[in-house]
């Protein structure tokens, strides 16, 4: 019998697990399941210039995973029973119509990332766009090329996707009057060259900043600031931070205030040993002791530790350790520029940054990087593929046949 692989999520994480552990494994000895909604891969750190009105390579898990063994089961997740080990799907079976399905594990690896957090601010729902999915960025794409010249349209959030959306929309559409509505000071987070270099870029694509600026509420026509100001904006775009996928906080998972699963060093849940999470979705502990930030950065190298822990403890090897720490903050500011932090293990700025046409080549590089990273793997480490242990399926089998 086949040791059954379910991975939920098919962003950067859960795609690049689902890849990995096919290139570890025997495809006899295993059954590797990526459930996602979409056939296609997503580049989410590329959405703010799908926004902006850009087209983005088409990259469909068919021919990403072709000759595999992965196994893609298009759907939505609607529920997983972590004692019974099952997963519910909704599967979409023509116009209007869902069919439910359930698919029992024996390792899961959970991906479901994150999406847009509107924190409860009144109005943010109902008047604000985002740009943290691909549906988002194209309502937001839409929205703006509808825009007359001169209209206003207001970022509000100062940090990574912030910094990329405003400067992304100020260059690609001049002819427009954009705003950033930042908490604290612009790149207070950034080195001295970093936030200089910030506040010359927006001061030339012609962005108007608010900095220490609360917003508390949104409406169709603008923000209203903690101060009782109001900035008009025809067009707000919100993206003050993520909120993990519901489903975690649904189960008998161990998870934090914020619902990601919590895990150990190799990705796996403290509370459920079966379950592994990977990307937004974990909580999962870094350099100087510190959580990893939510970001691509993070969730790579937890796809690579989970997917080596699972093939590992399947095949009864030695269980390796990724190191996971940070060294960068890349940030595009439009096509022409970008600011490339310098960053402790931990992900403090150091006084050093890349700035300018290379600095955005540098960037480019990386999104190229990233994706190229998750239709190739195992780049880097031993092509050879490992049997599995068939004392835990002997047991499934057993069981079964008793029952």
């Amino acid at each position: 019998m086949q040791h059954r692989i379910v991975i939920l999520g098919a962003g950067y994480t859960g795609a690049l697990a689902a890849g990995r552990l096919a290139k570890r494994l025997h495809r006899q000895d295993v059954a590797i399941t990526l459930v996602n909604p979409e056939p296609d891969f997503v580049e989410r750190v590329r959405l703010h210039q799908l926004a902006a009105g850009q087209d983005l390579k088409p990259r469909p898990f068919g021919e990403m995973f072709a000759g595999t063994g992965v196994e893609l089961k298009l759907g939505e997740v609607t529920g997983v029973d972590v004692d019974r080990k099952t997963v519910t799907v909704a599967a979409a079976n023509g116009p209007e119509r869902e069919e439910l399905e359930q698919l029992e594990y024996d390792t899961l690896v959970y991906a479901l990332g994150s999406g847009w957090n509107d924190g409860g601010v009144p109005g943010t729902a109902e008047h604000a766009h985002e740009v943290s999915s691909r549906p988002g960025a194209r309502r937001l794409r839409d929205r703006l090329a509808a825009l007359d010249a001169g209209r206003p349209v207001v970022v509000v959030g100062g940090g990574l996707t912030g910094l990329e959306a405003v400067t992304e929309i100020a260059e690609a559409r001049p002819d427009l009057d954009v705003a950033l509505a930042a908490h604290g000071a612009l790149g207070d987070w950034l080195s001295e060259k970093g936030r200089a270099h910030l506040r010359k870029v927006v001061d030339k694509l012609g962005i108007t900043v608010h900095e220490h600026t609360a917003v508390n509420a949104v409406e169709a026509d603008g923000v209203t600031t903690a101060g009782g100001r109001t900035i008009p904006a025809e067009v707000t775009v919100w993206t003050t931070g993520f909120a993990v996928h519901p489903i975690a906080r649904a189960t008998a998972l161990e998870v934090t205030d914020r619902g990601q699963i919590v895990v150990d060093s190799t990705m796996r849940s403290v509370s459920h040993p079966d379950v592994y999470a990977v990307g937004d979705a974990a909580m999962a502990m870094g350099p100087g002791d510190k959580p990893l930030r939510m970001s691509c950065a993070s969730g790579i190298p937890m796809a690579w530790q989970a997917a080596d822990a699972i093939a590992a403890r399947l095949t009864d090897t030695k269980v390796p350790h990724v190191s996971i720490h940070y060294s960068k903050q890349c940030i595009s500011l439009g096509r022409k520029d970008g600011l490339i932090q310098s960053v402790t293990a931990d992900d403090r700025a150091v006084d050093s940054a890349l700035t300018g046409r290379v600095a955005a080549r540098f960037k480019e590089l990386i999104c190229k990087g990233a994706a190229w990273g998750v239709a190739n793997p195992t780049v880097g480490m031993p092509s050879r593929r490992r049997r599995v242990v068939r004392q835990e399926t002997r047991s499934r089998a057993q069981a079964e046949a008793a029952a």
